[in-house]
């Protein structure tokens, strides 16, 4: 009767806990959202991303080793040299090998760590053949997106009021959802230029990798190249004043074809002229 008792219990622990993966699994719709009860990083969605995950993993291999070393060594020593067990403390004072060990070791496992941090700052801070360029303004409390290469267009971003919440698109989350994404095209490199109007502020978007702070005065670079469409989200990471929890990024990333026709749409409504083959998110055979 216990064993029976104990299996039910296990088969209703095991549904609710599959009702609840299939309903986390439903409510992912949209692309690079935060969800409930996760942990460490989210999916990397850019190249940059995946090697900063790789980066985190080695980091993280590194900082365990060397706890766990460290806590060996501690018991072994409160084991070893307890009072009990040493009622004449040792008059040693110096041990060479010992003295060349602490100052060489660390200072490998420094190198160890310095040479792929060094390497992947410099494999985001610069765009290789880059098809396109956004510059971003951060401003108190919103973001601007300049498009030089489709018109010299530009957009304001501001969090969705909460009189808009019925315009939330289907578990789009109501403190990240602004009034107009930033739209840029899947599978292409797109360069990030990036200042701020007024103080600085901090650009980041955690599935991209990137985390750009911009400064008046100063222009900061990156790049981005998102290989799945969607809608990603990020926020401002800079606290830049009052308003600062509510500067949510949104990035929409869509067709080649779609960009076009939304850059088309833009152009128009700014009465700017048509853009050319140059202005295209479709980069030339020729080039």
């Amino acid at each position: 009767m216990l064993g029976k008792r104990v299996w039910g219990v296990l088969g209703f622990l095991t549904l609710v806990a599959g009702l609840g993966l299939v309903t986390g699994a439903h409510a992912q719709t949209v692309v690079g959202q935060p969800h409930d009860w996760q942990m460490g990083f989210g999916p990397a969605y850019t190249p940059v991303m995946e090697k900063v995950a790789w980066l985190h993993n080695l980091l993280l291999a590194i900082i365990t080793l060397i706890s766990i070393f460290v806590l060996a060594l501690l018991i072994y020593v409160m084991w070893r040299f307890h009072a009990s067990r040493n009622p004449v403390p040792s008059v040693t004072t110096h041990n060479t090998v010992l003295e060349i060990a602490w100052t060489i070791i660390p200072i490998l496992i420094l190198v160890v760590i310095a040479i792929p941090s060094f390497r992947l700052l410099y494999y985001g801070d610069k765009a290789v053949d880059a098809a396109m360029t956004v510059k971003i303004t951060g401003h108190q409390w919103y973001w601007q997106y300049e498009y030089p290469d489709q018109g010299n267009f530009s957009i304001d971003s501001r969090i969705l009021a909460e009189a808009d919440r019925a315009k939330l698109k289907p578990n789009e989350p109501r403190m990240l959802a602004v009034d107009e994404n930033m739209v840029i095209p899947v599978n292409t490199t797109v360069r990030i230029i990036g200042t701020g109007a007024d103080t600085m502020h901090g650009w980041t978007v955690w599935g991209f990798g990137i985390k750009k702070t911009v400064i008046p005065g100063r222009i900061n670079e990156g790049w981005i190249n998102v290989p799945k469409e969607g809608l990603y989200f990020g926020q401002c990471s800079q606290i830049c004043g009052n308003a600062h929890a509510y500067m949510p990024i949104a990035v929409n990333v869509v067709s080649k074809a779609e960009f076009d026709k939304w850059v088309e749409a833009k152009k128009k409504a700014a009465g700017l002229a048509p853009s050319t083959s140059f202005a295209s998110a479709t980069t030339p055979a020729n080039r």
